[in-house]
């Protein structure tokens, strides 16, 4: 059923049009005179001698609503225009050809006046234009509408005194000391809008995906800096796909501006948005922006994008894997695939960096957060990344060892200046998969140099009871080698230091160094002196209990003979010691009571046997 729309005239309408199925009941007088396409149909319609003419206007511009607003204009009616309406306007007066050769000042000639007049020099108005603009694009664009949109927005981005590092004189000198806005000598409170340069990354994330695509290429050709478009488009982008933000550590973007409350947000196909995104980043690196592209690679994978947009993405990210960080390569398999990490696209992304030339360049300075230094260049910087990558995932029990060589061989041996990384890995790795046979875990320890093995590797290897015994072997040997380096440039250095002042020799400034620091061939040589003077000890207690041993044999001879029989001297001549004299005059019968007996003598013995063990310790 027709909705029927009558225009109250006090007349009988004599004409009919509809529009989308709602009938509009009219006059043709007003209509034929401001619209030239229905006067053309009216023309071919008499011939038929209707008394009432009724058109059908298939794709209407704008539908009912924008046909009301014509048909008000024809009969004289007061007719508002807005940034919302102003285009859908625009494209229902170029379908009527309401052009001024059928009336002065006719729709189609307002709406352009008021296009150029009120809407494309204002940031608000030009961006709630385009985006009212989509029911209509395809006639907007024919219009040139679009262009002179986009142009407009980038010549204003352009002109922002911010984006060129000069400062914003909004209000001139109309500013109280604490920086409010006057309005005549009064303060206001109102405060001035920030000079950043991303005020405008909000605003023109409210468009569709091709109306933003439209303008961030505009930006670009009017010169605007990379960093600006890269972030322009990360904001869109985190807008869009939620999930991106779990991956940026809370980097979101800020609305700049007070005018993005009006504005209402748009419904997209996220992997539509990601697709066409890709294609807008610029061809630079830097650390936030290789940490967005891992994320949207994350994304990707999820939304099952095409494979010519993975692709792109590892391109980039292969590109500036230097700049990459260790949770963000740890990408989860998001396939039917076994294992718990993707470590197939980490292999991709790998080779991306080793076939890619220097091309790409970073951002400027201000938009650089890490300063590599020279000496660490992006080649070992990457092995690191690898080696503590290969570490995190040796852990996965489903991981094969095929995917582990071609992970670490994957760089060139001169990328790495220790394998200690490597060999923490493989220790690792077979520690979760302790089925492994011998002979696979020789074929694994192939990758690695045991000569680039730092000292505490290599002593932990030649323990490791997880390694084959041909692989302790070799590092047992190497072990041996650096030790016989260390040692020979360390005497070369005491050479040095005693010999007079001359040319120091490198080997021998190297072995320093080395000695300087691991400080380990001091212990060695101490722990040797150690050694040989608890030789010595040792020997010398060997030696006093023997002694001893032959004293408490004699001890045990004594107590067995008979006292009275026995002569006192006879037993300290035996043990070695010289009883005193006895006085000629003493008498017979006080023998026992002044000479010493054999218990004395026995006890001065065993104090003088006691005396020259004591002289031996001391000796020592």
């Amino acid at each position: 059923m027709f909705l029927a729309r009558f225009c109250k005239a006090g007349l009988p309408s004599d004409i009919t049009v509809v529009v989308d199925g709602v009938s509009f009941h009219l006059h043709k007088f007003p209509l034929i005179s401001k619209c030239g396409k229905i006067a053309c149909i009216y023309e071919e319609s008499e011939k038929k001698h209707e008394k009432v003419f009724t058109t059908v206007l298939e794709e209407f511009p704008g539908g009912p609503d924008m046909f009301l607003i014509a048909a008000k204009f024809c009969y004289g009616m007061r007719v508002e225009l807005t940034s919302r309406n102003i285009v859908m306007v625009y494209c229902a007066a170029d379908y009527l050809e309401m052009i001024d050769e059928f009336g002065e000042e006719n729709l189609l000639s307002k709406s352009e006046n008021f296009l150029y007049k009120n809407i494309l020099h204002n940031w608000k108005d030009c961006i709630l234009a385009l985006q009212s603009s989509e029911p209509v694009l395809q006639r907007a664009e024919k219009l040139h509408i679009i262009n002179k949109c986009v142009n407009a927005l980038s010549v204003m981005v352009c002109t922002d005194p911010s984006l060129f590092g000069r400062p914003m004189m909004m209000y001139g000198s109309l500013q109280s000391p604490g920086g409010s806005i006057l309005w005549n000598g009064i303060n206001t409170g109102a405060r001035i809008r920030s000079s950043e340069s991303d005020w405008w990354f909000e605003d023109i994330s409210y468009l569709s995906v091709s109306l933003f695509e439209r303008l961030i290429k505009a930006m670009e050709t009017k010169g605007i800096r990379p960093e600006n478009i890269a972030g322009a488009v990360m904001h869109y982008t985190r807008k869009y796909l939620p999930g991106l933000g779990r991956w940026q550590g809370g980097q979101h973007g800020i609305p700049r501006t007070v005018t993005s409350f009006s504005f209402t947000p748009i419904a997209l196909d996220q992997r539509v948005v990601l697709e066409r995104i890709e294609k807008l980043l610029p061809q630079k690196k830097g650390k936030s922006f290789c940490r967005f592209l891992l994320g949207l690679l994350r994304v990707a994978l999820i939304l099952g994008a095409s494979q010519t947009c993975k692709d792109s993405l590892e391109r980039r990210i292969g590109r500036q894997l230097e700049f990459a960080t260790l949770d963000g390569l740890l990408i989860p398999t998001y396939s039917d695939a076994e294992t718990l990490y993707d470590t197939d696209t980490v292999q991709r992304i790998i080779q991306h960096f080793m076939s890619s030339e220097s091309k790409v360049t970073p951002f400027s300075p201000v938009s650089v957060e890490v300063k590599t230094s020279p000496l660490s260049g992006p080649l070992r910087s990457v092995a690191k990344l690898i080696d503590s990558y290969i570490t995190e995932v040796a852990s996965d029990v489903t991981l094969k060892p095929e995917k582990i060589r071609s992970l670490a061989v994957a760089l060139p041996e001169s990328s790495r200046t220790l394998h200690d990384g490597l060999y923490r890995s493989l220790d690792i790795y077979f520690k979760a998969h302790p089925w492994l046979s011998d002979k696979e875990k020789e074929e694994l320890c192939n990758i690695i140099d045991f000569q680039k093995l730092s000292i505490d590797a290599c002593a932990h290897a030649s323990q490791n009871e997880r390694l084959p015994l041909r692989v302790v072997l070799q590092v047992l040997f190497f072990e041996q080698m650096h030790l016989r380096t260390a040692l020979a440039g360390h005497l070369n250095v005491l050479e040095t230091e005693s010999a007079p002042a001359g040319p120091v020799n490198l080997q021998a400034d190297t072995a320093g160094q080395i000695i300087q620091r691991d400080g380990w061939v001091t212990m060695v040589r101490e722990n040797r002196v150690v050694k040989v003077d608890m030789d010595k000890m040792r020997s010398r207690v060997g030696e006093l209990e023997q002694e001893f041993s032959k004293i408490k044999q004699e001890m045990k001879k004594v107590t067995k003979s008979h006292s009275s029989i026995s002569s006192p001297r006879v037993v300290a001549r035996r043990i070695g010691c010289n009883l005193l004299s006895r006085p000629s005059d003493a008498k017979p019968d006080t023998i026992g009571s002044t000479g010493p007996s054999p218990r004395a003598s026995v006890e001065k013995a065993r104090f003088s046997c006691h005396s020259r063990q004591k002289k031996s310790f001391s000796l020592f």
